[in-house]
């Protein structure tokens, strides 16, 4: 099963994509893990984004088609989540054509919606371990009070420079502006389902679920 993952930053996609990958055995894409590990991997397109990302350029479209390809040719595990990809119409052009050669479907595409307030204070309360990544928030999940993380114990806790209220709404903006076509896009093939992505944890886990089963 091959799903993508949709909506705006702070939605939770990245929360619930790791519940998938540890309950159903699927693989995270995500377009930066993705250029990270290729970039360090010596392989022929490792080389090539490495080469691009010391020049400061952007990667283009066709090279982290080829890293899906590279993933989807691998079949590791029970199914793949696209997080971060598609951005674009084109993009879900070439994702559509790409899972069609390698003989492979998309199964779903599930929009996490928000409401923009609501996820602006969510967002400006957020923090992460340091170590794990594990995600806590001021209001409905504070940090332990013994300042160690309840997944791995580190003391480590992070606040991304960008989860401040004039940074977040101009990546809002930035998501409509290319991302939301890919809804219509999705809604005419009768693959989009929705989801409130602003539920609590468990709640949403429990959405996404009954759109897979």
């Amino acid at each position: 099963m091959n799903i993508i993952l949709l909506g705006p930053p702070g939605a939770g996609k990245g929360t619930q994509a790791r519940h998938l990958v540890e309950t159903r055995g699927m693989v995270q894409l995500s377009t930066g893990d993705m250029l990270r590990e290729a970039k360090d991997s010596g392989t022929e397109m490792g080389k090539i984004v490495a080469d691009v990302m010391a020049r400061g350029e952007l990667v283009t479209d066709e090279i982290v088609i080829g890293l899906i390809r590279e993933k989807l040719e691998a079949g590791e595990g029970a199914g793949f989540i696209f997080d971060g990809f598609p951005r674009t119409l084109a993009q879900a052009d070439a994702l559509g054509e790409l899972l069609k050669a390698t003989g492979q479907t998309l199964d779903a595409v599930i929009e996490m919606q928000v409401d923009d307030e609501a996820l602006v204070a969510r967002i400006t309360a957020r923090s992460t371990c340091g170590a794990c990544g594990e995600v806590y928030n001021d209001i409905t999940k504070p940090q332990p009070a013994d300042g160690k993380c309840s997944n791995c114990g580190a003391s480590d806790f992070k606040r991304r420079a960008d989860d401040n209220e004039d940074s977040l709404r101009t990546r809002l903006m930035e998501y409509y502006k290319k991302t939301s076509p890919l809804i219509g896009y999705y809604y005419a093939k009768d693959m989009l389902a929705t989801v409130d992505g602003l539920g609590e944890i468990a709640e949403v886990q429990g959405a996404i679920a009954k759109v897979l089963d």
